[in-house]
């Protein structure tokens, strides 16, 4: 189901990635054993991964699956991340005999802690619950979960202590991840609790700032108010980005300045937003001698295509992400997940984005994963990881 990935090449990427880029727990594989159209699934992720196959074959649900481990990493209620859990269950699953109908997905994390596996399992029927959880790395089982009994809204849970006891016992909610809550209820006082908070920190650091991206150009073109200047996931306020943005780094500016003349027609010397008499602001192309062309103007593929080389070039301190604020900046990685990349772009617009996006991986604080309908223009991008699906 996977296609090789392309080396990279000294032309065309850095030469060596950021001192610290080893060291960024991130995600390496997603498992979806029983979602949605997927059973048995094993995914791997490089710092550049695209997911390629036609409508139906599951690439949405993969991406969706992704953003839900992020969102429990991060603390989220099981309700708020499946508001339509029933949509995850694999169509053909039968309830068991108490009438139990859920799926099962999972990822493993790499980090100073070496790989990380954790699995879960959620039952959507006859309430939305998770049923099960599994932490583990080198075989050993740090942290496991279970629903002994439905008439509790908690699972029993028993982490690895290897103190005078084995394992230390004690219930967790039922609709949070619990390797989430572990730094919060394990002392760390033994060899073996600090292992399962090292492990348990590893794995949400790895989950959690992840930024969904699906710019949608009719929003882009419309002014907008100026804000909180952070990117919202639609792009909506792309101006209000820009009227920020463009004079906090001169550096990356030029970088997105010479990202979009690549990308869009005709001569570009300056994208900015400009004010309105109405209070707000709106995004231009500054075409040189005088002559500017609103975002109203441009195409969709313009639009999506500078959107995305935006996101690309920015990081958590400009995009609506939930980064771990107490983790360094230098420890985290930034994971964008762009479903339906090549969406209105032309061929030279979808190269010249994965291009840049090789690039930006390479260095280590930014992750792509992303879908497209065809990868066979995909697996000439040097880094790109190319996961081809079947319907």
């Amino acid at each position: 189901m996977t296609a090789p990935s392309v080396p990279p090449t000294a032309a065309t990427l850095p030469t060596s990635p950021e001192p610290s880029a080893s060291h960024r727990p991130c995600l390496t594989e997603l498992r979806l054993s029983a979602f949605a159209g997927h059973r048995g699934a094993g995914f791997p992720l490089g710092p550049l991964t695209v997911f390629a196959g036609p409508s139906g074959c599951g690439k949405t649900s993969a991406l969706r699956a992704y953003e839900a481990l992020a969102r429990l990493g991060g603390g989220a209620r099981l309700g708020d991340v499946f508001p339509d859990p029933v949509s995850c269950v694999p169509e053909r699953a039968r309830p068991d005999a108490q009438r139990r109908r859920g799926f099962r997905i999972g990822c493993t994390a790499d980090g100073p802690e070496g790989p990380v596996r954790l699995d879960v399992a959620v039952q959507v029927e006859p309430e939305l619950r998770i049923a099960g959880e599994r932490l583990t790395a080198d075989g050993l089982t740090l942290l496991e979960t279970a629903l002994r009994d439905p008439g509790r809204r908690a699972v029993q849970a028993a982490w690895h202590t290897a103190g005078s006891a084995p394992v230390t016992r004690a219930p967790l909610p039922d609709d949070r991840l619990g390797t989430a809550l572990l730094p919060l209820r394990v002392a760390g006082k033994t060899d073996g609790q600090r292992r399962v908070l090292a492990a348990a920190e590893q794995m949400v650091v790895a989950l959690r700032s992840v930024f969904a991206c699906d710019p949608r150009p009719d929003w882009m073109r419309v002014p907008v108010p100026t804000g909180s200047g952070r990117l919202l996931g639609g792009c909506d306020n792309l101006a209000d980005v820009l009227w920020r943005t463009r004079s906090e780094c001169v550096r990356r500016h030029q970088q997105l300045v010479a990202a979009v003349r690549a990308g869009c027609a005709g001569p570009v010397a300056d994208v900015l937003a400009e004010p309105l008499a109405d209070g707000t602001v709106r995004a231009v192309l500054d075409r040189g001698g005088g002559h500017r062309t609103e975002f109203g103007r441009l195409g969709d593929g313009e639009l999506r295509y500078a959107a995305l080389t935006l996101v690309l070039l920015t990081g958590p301190g400009v995009l609506e992400v939930d980064a771990a604020g107490e983790v360094p900046p230098a420890m985290q990685t930034l994971t964008v997940l762009a479903d339906g990349l090549d969406r209105s772009l032309d061929p030279r617009q979808r190269v010249e984005l994965l291009r840049l996006a090789a690039r930006m991986c390479e260095r280590g604080h930014i992750r792509l994963v992303a879908a497209v309908s065809d990868g066979s223009w995909a697996v000439r991008v040097p880094g790109a990881t190319v996961v081809h699906l079947d319907p």
